[in-house]
């Protein structure tokens, strides 16, 4: 079973937790993730599937898109509604242009550190592994950037807000650190995932969804192929040359030559490759995804 799946994952689960339940669902070993989501997050969790997992190499800086809530008042050892209260709550009741102004100086790109508990490395060790265990968590501040930060609203201690940020970006930090700022502390009390590079809430199923679907037919459920990868032209293969870029072997496309890369299909959902043009109008398979055999890599 080849494919990619968007599941809108629900509050409570880690990533791991439901890539576990899609493998049961599915009965399929091969299935990853491209992105993971806090356990308290929902939302947008692509899944990919089968030989597609080498697809994850062309997704590891994809843009995210979210909406949240930050709650201000007091800070967590997460930063986020998950975690320990750091001291009492305070009454405070910011206005919207005050939470406006103080989010004005997160948008672009920023130095942010990452929270104690996330899965940055310390010495190959997870950051989380040595929160939990009550250890100093050394992390060093991340360059990342914040394309858009919007505040839509104000109601009491909590603001609402959207946000597209770039990849490794946390807006748990960015809750934590509007807190310190505001001098009363505050912490992420929700966040929703609307869209991770190609794929947004429109393409996402519940788990429930796909359990019941696994009954009978899936192929509604996955993403057409043809939307994968959008920013790499398509072409559609004959016999003779799906057979050549099945083979490993290089492949003349005079249309192609100012792309870079390329995805071949066979038929209309069939992916069998991804193409890299090695010279000028000469592309070579990169990665070939055979059937339902495991993908490989052509050197």
């Amino acid at each position: 079973m080849n494919g990619v799946l968007i599941i809108d994952k629900p509050s409570g689960l880690t990533s791991h937790d439901v890539v576990n339940r899609v493998r049961r669902i599915l009965k399929e070993r091969s299935v990853g993730h491209l992105g993971t989501l806090d356990p308290l997050a929902t939302g947008v969790l692509p899944l990919v599937i089968g030989s597609l997992t080498r697809l994850a190499q062309f997704y590891t800086a994809s843009e995210k898109a979210y909406e949240g809530v930050i709650r201000f008042g007091f800070a967590t050892d997460t930063y986020d509604a998950d975690g320990e209260a750091l001291g009492s709550p305070q009454p405070v009741a910011p206005t919207l242009d005050e939470v406006r102004q103080i989010a004005a100086g997160f948008r672009g790109f920023v130095e942010q550190m990452p929270p104690p508990f996330s899965a940055k490395k310390i010495q190959g060790v997870p950051a989380y592994k040595l929160a939990r265990k009550h250890k100093d968590v050394a992390l060093k501040p991340v360059r990342v950037e914040i394309k858009e930060f919007e505040i839509l609203g104000v109601d009491g201690d909590r603001a609402s807000f959207q946000a597209r940020v770039a990849s490794g970006t946390y807006l748990r930090s960015v809750a934590h650190d509007m807190g310190q700022q505001m001098g009363c502390g505050a912490h992420l009390q929700s966040l929703r995932r609307t869209a991770v590079a190609e794929f947004d809430l429109a393409d996402a199923h519940t788990l429930e969804e796909l359990a019941a679907a696994a009954a009978g037919t899936l192929e509604d459920l996955f993403v057409h192929p043809r939307k994968l990868l959008p920013r790499f032209p398509s072409v559609t293969a004959n016999e003779d040359m799906a057979a050549h870029i099945r083979s490993g072997r290089t492949v003349n496309l005079p249309e192609f030559s100012k792309a870079q890369q390329v995805k071949v299909f066979s038929g209309q959902r069939e992916l069998i490759a991804i193409a890299t043009r090695v010279a000028g109008t000469l592309f070579h398979p990169r990665i070939v995804l055979v059937g339902n055999e495991a993908a490989h890599t052509v050197k």
